[in-house]
């Protein structure tokens, strides 16, 4: 997907700068209209170009999802009252574990849609994991309990929210930009798929009935 992108840069960059030489061109034989159409275009493609280049570095870390993806799965064992390990195991082949207190896992994402012409370009919704963390069924211990959280995201050189964020010209890329959740008790051994879908972020049991507990 970056790639797509990237060469998307490489061409606009490059008839940048040849539309920069046929205007210094004009310049030289007193083309006064040539010069500044040419040279305006030639500062638009050099622009897109760097923005395509930009969303092309930031996009690395995030993972094209289609329809329904599995992003990770869970195991949860046990340690102690309202205290388990969880073992987070990644399609890659990644594995991650975090001590977590409370009585459920918690995981949530960012996710971010493009518009759909730029589907046509090979771009689909992204996603990323962003944090797991232990959650309580009482709101009195979710508030006064002790807080687990770690964190999912994997470092990059640009992260895409914040780009989205700061240049908000890129509205006319994207879709909608949104945070999505899950939660699965964790009681005794089990093992819980976390899937994104083109809807959000879900939990299945591996090998159980298709049921699941998330909100957005």
């Amino acid at each position: 997907m970056s790639r797509v992108l990237l060469i998307a840069a490489c061409a606009s960059a490059l008839l940048g700068l040849v539309t920069l030489l046929f205007a210094r061109g004009a310049a030289r034989r007193r083309r006064w209209q040539g010069m500044v159409a040419g040279g305006l275009t030639g500062l638009l493609l050099l622009t897109g170009s760097a923005l395509l280049a930009t969303v092309s570095v930031s996009i690395r870390g995030y993972r094209a999802l289609t329809y329904e993806e599995v992003a990770a799965t869970v195991r949860t064992f046990p340690i102690g009252t309202q205290h388990f390990r969880a073992s987070m195991i990644y399609p890659d082949g990644r594995e991650e574990s975090f001590d977590i207190r409370g009585d459920a896992i918690y995981v949530d994402a960012h996710i971010l849609k493009w518009k759909p012409w730029v589907n046509l370009l090979g771009l689909h919704t992204v996603y990323e994991l962003d944090r797991v963390a232990g959650r309580y069924e009482e709101v009195a211990e979710e508030r006064a309990a002790p807080r687990t959280v770690y964190s999912l995201a994997r470092p990059k050189p640009f992260d895409l929210f914040d780009v989205a964020k700061r240049f908000r010209h890129l509205s006319m890329l994207i879709d909608a930009e949104y945070g999505s959740a899950t939660f699965v008790a964790a009681r005794g051994l089990a093992a819980h798929e976390i899937l994104v879908s083109t809807s959000g972020l879900l939990a299945r049991p591996v090998g159980g009935p298709q049921t699941f507990s998330a909100r957005q």
